[in-house]
This record gives structure tokens, C-alpha cells and sequence, in this order.
């Protein structure tokens, strides 16, 4: 936008000043002409007055008289002045005769008349008729004639000096139109920059950003309505999460009744197993409340994805055993950490395994498996999901809610990572590649790595009768 401004209002003050210093140029020339024909007219009006009063009462005919005449021009005639010279009524000429002069120019100029006559190579010649009488103070019919000759040269004499400070004026307006555009682009340039900083920040979701109002009337209701528009945003967020903080609140009620129901088995094992189940979906409501009445903090955590996934392994384990399944995890012994809270690693797993179990046949495995650039591969060996469509939001074929997937994707990027669906490595099944950001962690001891194994793999169990 400066650059754009910069060569905006330079060219506009070329154009101006373009428009006014040729004329101002072309002013100096004819100032020039003019003072270069002047000073001719003063030397021939100088010839003539000396002639006149030299020969008034008789004709120039005597030796000395045209002796005195060529005297007189050599002292006018200096070299880069113009040229004068005089023609007698007989046609002689005294001094530098111009090139080219007509005879009508003369025959008028001996009739009386001064003027000044353009000659054909760019010369000007001034022609001066001088009148003198003879003995009996009767004029003569033919006049001497002075001529003073200027040529291109000296009627241009100080046009270029004349054109070069035109010149020198113009590109000096230039300049200063050009650091005042500067200063104003400079102006404008900082409060846009200042508004898309903000605009940023709001992005990246610091609802609290403000745009100072500053600059020309636009700018500042611009930063008036992006100010409106963080606290519009800011309002719509903190309503939506005390929505959800009262929609998880009322997950209590039937978890209490839950419990309640589990105490009344009278198996111990399986009232311990429900009761940890019911204990985990409580933590999870509390959690969902926790987060959904806090700000969000994108760089608020940190987990081990190798012990994550082994727990979230572990838990589903029992019930991929009732349902005829093998779940097994492959991660390296030691931490893998990625920028994404465990709890948020324990939503992504659980979605991902529970996608399995709930949505292939009874008898398809399950693996998950951590490397330690903070990859999560699920692999199984269902009939595979036809096409990407399914991870779009609130989107599913098989009666869920469709937020598994979605809710894979998000946590992978939004910790600066990537999220991948499809088939298996062998081409059956299902893959879900999710690509965490990674976290600082401390350095490994230089030791070779163990061979990976399987850190927990449930039997399978027996197929039913």
C-alpha cells in the first residue's frame, strides 16, 4: 500500500509540475530571443546615431569617412556579440555582411522602416535605416542601411542554464512531494498494520485484543468495528460454553442414578468394573465443565503420547475381549511428548478405539501404534470407511454423533500437526494417521533403543456358541 501511494501521488506531482514548468521553459526561451534582439536593436541604434551624427550634412564618399566607418564596426563587433555592418545607398558594405539578407528587406529598410527580419537559416538580422542629407540639407532618396545580425547561438544564449534550473526546480518539488507522500503513506500504512495486528491476535484467539482508533475517519470506525466485533465474539464464545458446561451438568443426574444401579449387582467384579466406568465418564463431565467454563489456551499442555496410548490400550482392552478382538499397542518405552494435554490425547484415543468397536464387525482387531516423532497410527481390519467425507463435523453414517473423527483432526492440528484417513498398509481396513506437534522434552540418554514390543495385548477371547 506505501509503495502504491508513493507512485501514485509522484506521478500526479509529475504530471503537475510537468504541465507548469514547460511553459516556465519555454517563457525563458522567449525571455532570451527577446533580450538577444533588444541588445541588437541598442547596437544598431548605436551605429546609427554615430553615422548620423558623423554625416549628417553630406554623403558618405571620402576615403576617411569610409575609413572611419570600418573603424567603428571593428570596435562593435566583438567575437560573440552580434554582427553589425552598414550598407551605403551605392550597395557597399561595411563589416560583417549577414548571409543571407533580401533585397526587398533592403529596398524597405531604405524607404524608412526599422523591423527585424527572420533570415532562412535561423538567423535574425535588425535593419535600420540611417537618413542623411546633402549639402543643400536635402535627404536622400536611399537611406544607409545598418544591419545587426544575431545568430541561433546567441539569441539562445542562457536558455540552457534557463532550462536546467526549470529543471532542478521541478525535481526538488519532486522530492518534497515525495517524502510528504511518504510521511502520509507512512501514516496510513501503520494504522492498517496495527488493525491487522489485532485482527490477528483475535485469529489466533485472544478475544481480549483492541484496536486503538487512530488515522483517517476510516480507519478509526474500522477499528471501532473490529473492537465490536471481538466483543460480539468474546459474548458468543462465553455463552457457548456455559451451554455446554450446563449440557455436561445435566450428564450428572443419570451417572448418579448409573451408580446407584451398579451398587445393587451382585457380582463384586462387575460392580468394581462398572463403578470405574461410571468414575471415568464423571471425570470426563467434570472435565468437559472445567474447559468449557475457562478461557481457551492453546499452549496450556503437554503429554506423553507412549503412556497415554498404553492406559487408553488397557482400558478398552476388557471390552475388545468381549467382543472377540485382539487390541494391541506398539510405543517405544520411553516419553514421546507432543504439545497436546493428556486429556485431550485420552478424547482422541478413546474416539478413535471406540470408532472400532462400535462400528466393525465383532472379531476385527484393533492396533495402535506411537513412533516417536509423535505419529498415532490406529489400524484395523474392518471393511474400511468408503471415502474422507466422514471426518467432516456432525457427520456420520452409522447413527453416531460424527465427532470422533472430528474431534481426532481438530486436536492434531490445532497442536500443529496433521490428520490423515484411509486405508490400511496393505490395503484392508482402516487407517488413522494423526500427527501431533512435538513438545520439549529432555534429552535421551545416547543409547541405542530397544527393540519395540507390544506393550499390552488382550487375549482373544473364544468365539461364542
Amino acid at each position: 500500500m506505501r509503495k502504491q501511494l508513493l507512485l501514485l501521488i509522484g506521478i500526479t506531482t509529475v504530471l503537475v509540475l510537468t504541465s507548469l514548468l514547460i511553459p516556465l521553459g519555454l517563457l525563458a526561451q522567449d525571455h532570451a530571443e527577446d533580450h538577444a534582439l533588444a541588445d541588437a536593436s541598442v547596437r544598431g541604434e548605436s551605429v546609427a546615431a554615430v553615422i548620423s551624427r558623423s554625416f549628417g550634412d553630406g554623403e558618405v564618399t571620402s576615403a576617411a569617412d569610409r575609413r572611419m566607418i570600418r573603424d567603428m564596426l571593428d570596435g562593435v563587433n566583438a567575437e560573440g556579440q552580434p554582427r553589425a555592418s552598414v550598407v551605403l545607398p551605392d550597395g557597399q558594405t561595411f563589416g560583417p555582411a549577414p548571409r543571407s539578407v533580401s533585397k526587398a528587406a533592403l529596398k524597405l529598410a531604405r524607404s524608412g522602416r526599422t523591423f527585424t527580419y527572420a533570415a532562412g537559416d535561423g538567423d535574425r538580422i535588425h535593419l535600420m535605416p540611417v537618413l542623411v542629407t546633402g549639402g543643400g540639407g536635402k535627404k536622400h532618396t536611399d537611406a544607409v542601411v545598418v544591419q545587426v545580425a544575431v545568430d541561433k547561438e546567441q539569441l539562445r544564449s542562457g536558455v540552457w542554464p534557463s532550462w536546467f534550473a526549470v529543471a532542478g526546480l521541478g525535481a526538488a518539488l519532486t522530492l518534497l512531494g515525495l517524502a510528504f507522500a511518504d510521511r502520509l503513506a507512512s501514516h496510513l500504512v501503520r494504522g492498517t498494520r496495527r488493525l491487522g495486528n489485532v485482527a490477528d491476535q483475535l485469529a489466533a484467539g485472544n478475544l481480549q485484543a483492541r484496536a486503538d482508533p487512530m488515522g483517517p475517519l476510516e480507519l478509526r470506525l474500522l477499528a471501532h468495528r473490529l473492537n465490536e466485533l471481538g466483543e460480539q465474539i468474546g459474548t458468543l464464545l462465553a455463552a457457548e460454553r456455559e451451554r455446554v458446561a450446563d449440557l455436561a451438568h445435566r450428564l450428572r443426574t443419570p451417572l448418579t442414578a448409573l451408580r446407584l444401579e451398579a451398587e445393587t449387582l451382585r457380582d463384586e467384579a462387575a460392580v468394581r468394573r462398572v463403578s470405574e466406568g461410571v468414575t471415568a465418564l464423571e471425570q470426563s463431565v467434570n472435565e468437559v465443565i472445567r474447559t468449557a467454563r475457562s478461557a481457551v489456551d492453546p499452549d496450556s499442555g503437554q503429554a506423553d503420547l507412549s503412556a497415554v496410548a498404553q492406559e487408553r490400550t488397557r482400558f478398552w482392552a476388557p471390552l475388545a475381549e468381549e467382543q472377540s478382538r485382539a487390541a494391541a499397542v506398539w510405543a517405544p518405552p520411553w516419553p514421546v511428548p507432543v504439545a497436546v494435554s493428556a486429556e485431550d490425547l485420552r478424547a482422541v484415543l478413546d474416539a478413535l478405539i471406540g470408532n472400532v468397536l462400535d462400528h466393525t464387525p465383532e472379531g476385527t482387531d484393533v492396533r495402535v501404534t506411537v513412533t516417536d516423532d509423535g505419529r498415532l497410527l490406529v489400524d484395523d481390519d474392518g471393511p474400511g470407511i468408503p471415502g474422507s467425507a466422514l471426518t467432516a463435523r456432525g457427520e456420520s453414517g452409522a447413527g453416531s454423533t460424527g465427532l470422533g473423527l472430528d474431534i481426532a483432526r481438530r486436536t492434531a492440528e490445532e497442536s500443529g500437526g496433521s490428520f490423515a484417513l484411509g486405508a490400511g498398509p496393505d490395503g484392508r481396513g482402516t487407517r488413522v494417521d494423526c500427527r501431533f506437534g512435538t513438545a520439549r522434552s529432555e534429552a535421551r540418554t545416547a543409547q541405542p533403543p530397544p527393540q519395540r514390543r507390544p506393550a499390552h495385548r488382550s487375549k482373544r477371547a473364544r468365539p461364542r456358541s
